[in-house]
């Protein structure tokens, strides 16, 4: 997550005397949950949290009793409950850039038959929010919910293209830049050569950096201010496609896709609810 460093004068968020340590700490218990933790005992709540074990015991005895966990009687181990999908579901109803953007995607994608997002941002990653697969095989799973990072992926590079250039160069020396794949760009001068060149072109393409075999173009979605919102991609595999084929096939009608989504936001007051 990005290093929020305040003002001498600014209380940082949990110390406020109104911020819900038990609340957070819940959520966290909830979120420790993930694929490499598909079910946790007890000590290995409290350690994937940094809480007690008795205090670990309190909150999932409290997730169970309302549904968000269950507990195997024979293992002792929990995981969580389809009930768990309502916290995020409540997101994906209530959301305006969605219910704007996914009648726009729906048309790309009867167009052109391959996967089409929107990603929205969080932290140093972009959230699959609204997704219409391809109308081919796909290989790669994109669940709604999935968070990839921002400085290798078309979605991330569209957004941050959008970002005036000092907080764009800022947010990406802030963010770990690990090696995805052997084609993975890391080295910051070659990251921010690559998103100047998505902000002049409008939109944004790699090959293979996060998932080898994999092409993805993006572009972003901006308010009437112009401060970018998300971005929405078409992501294609290289056994189908070539790069540059893809780049010619695909991105004129992206980038006419995500001025349309925008455009039809513009109504709305620039800075507001979106």
């Amino acid at each position: 997550m990005p290093d929020n460093k305040l003002p001498a004068d600014k209380v940082a968020p949990e110390d406020s005397p109104l911020f819900a340590s038990t609340l957070a700490r819940g959520l966290e218990v909830i979120m420790a949950f993930r694929a490499g933790n598909p079910s946790m005992n007890l000590p290995e709540i409290a350690a994937a949290t940094g809480i007690t074990k008795s205090a670990a015991q309190r909150f999932a005895f409290t997730l169970e009793a309302l549904g968000y966990l269950r507990k195997d009687p024979q293992s002792k181990r929990y995981q969580l409950t389809p009930r768990a999908l309502s916290l995020g579901f409540g997101y994906l109803q209530t959301d305006s850039l969605i219910d704007r953007a996914s009648p726009y995607l729906h048309q790309l994608n009867r167009e052109c038959h391959e996967s089409c997002n929107l990603s929205e941002p969080d932290g140093y990653e972009m959230v699959f929010v609204a997704r219409f697969p391809s109308h081919n095989q796909v290989m790669i799973p994109m669940p709604l919910g999935l968070s990839l990072p921002m400085y290798c992926t078309a979605s991330g590079r569209a957004y941050l293209s959008r970002l005036a250039p000092r907080v764009c160069a800022e947010l990406l020396e802030s963010m770990p830049r690990p090696m995805q794949t052997h084609a993975t760009i890391t080295d910051l001068n070659a990251l921010l050569d690559k998103i100047a060149e998505a902000r002049e072109e409008g939109c944004s393409s790699i090959e293979g950096e996060y998932f080898l075999g994999d092409i993805s173009l993006a572009a972003p979605i901006v308010d009437a201010g112009g401060t970018p919102l998300g971005a929405i991609n078409i992501s294609v595999p290289a056994s189908r496609w070539s790069f540059e084929d893809a780049r010619k096939a695909f991105a004129p009608a992206l980038i006419h896709t995500a001025h349309a989504i925008s455009s039809a936001g513009w109504s709305q007051r620039a800075g507001g609810f979106r």
